[in-house]
């Protein structure tokens, strides 16, 4: 997997530039945009990593920019900065989805730790939507019969009564019942029920 990156985006060059040396001191790949437009056009929404936003900003506002990335569905968590003003906006902001904001001046520890914490959170949801393809990959796998089962399965139903929903033998049922243990590698009944439920989200 492609190591994360910390998208910069703020209109202020010398504060890019500042940005982008410390992260990159401190062993974090960076890279910096001028306006929220220029990040949008070469936005790679499959790569991992972090956004990191002014509020203000000439062209487009750091809400709108939030409000487009959810429009596209795009998953990178963001950080805002902010002025001393824009702390009403960055509350807004955080009922959008951003998943911290800081104020300025703010110190670089604090911008740092907000990073990595975000990273780790990108990070958990990725495997969680990678655990997720995978499943619905697996299950579209299934016969339809196969298919028939496992719903019963998720239902609670014991063998017998799906074998007569289905009209076929409780044996028929329980060589199903194996055939989609075996084909999503699941370990137990919770966990293919854990693997069908996860699907469906």
């Amino acid at each position: 997997m492609p190591s994360p990156v910390v998208h910069v985006i703020d209109d202020d060059e010398a504060m890019r530039e500042s940005l982008a040396f410390l992260l990159d001191a401190s062993g974090l790949a960076a890279r910096t945009y001028e306006s929220p437009q220029g990040f949008l056009d070469g936005l790679d929404p499959t790569l991992p990593g972090v956004i990191v936003t002014d509020v203000r900003m000439p062209e487009m506002s750091g809400l709108e920019l939030v409000r487009r990335l959810k429009a596209r569905d795009v998953q990178l968590p963001i950080i805002m900065i902010t002025g001393h003003a824009d702390v009403p906006l960055a509350v807004q902001a955080m009922k959008a989805g951003v998943v911290d904001f800081l104020e300025k001046p703010f110190d670089e520890e604090s911008l740092l730790s907000a990073i990595r914490s975000a990273l780790a959170e990108s990070s958990a949801v990725e495997e969680i939507q990678t655990e997720r393809e995978r499943f619905r990959q697996v299950l579209d796998s299934l016969s339809p019969r196969e298919r028939e089962v496992l719903e019963g399965v998720i239902e609670g139903k014991l063998n017998k009564v799906i074998a007569h929903e289905l009209g076929i033998s409780p044996r028929t049922v329980e060589v199903y019942r194996a055939n989609v243990m075996s084909k999503t590698g699941a370990r137990g009944l919770s966990d293919l029920v854990r693997m069908a439920l996860l699907a469906r989200a």
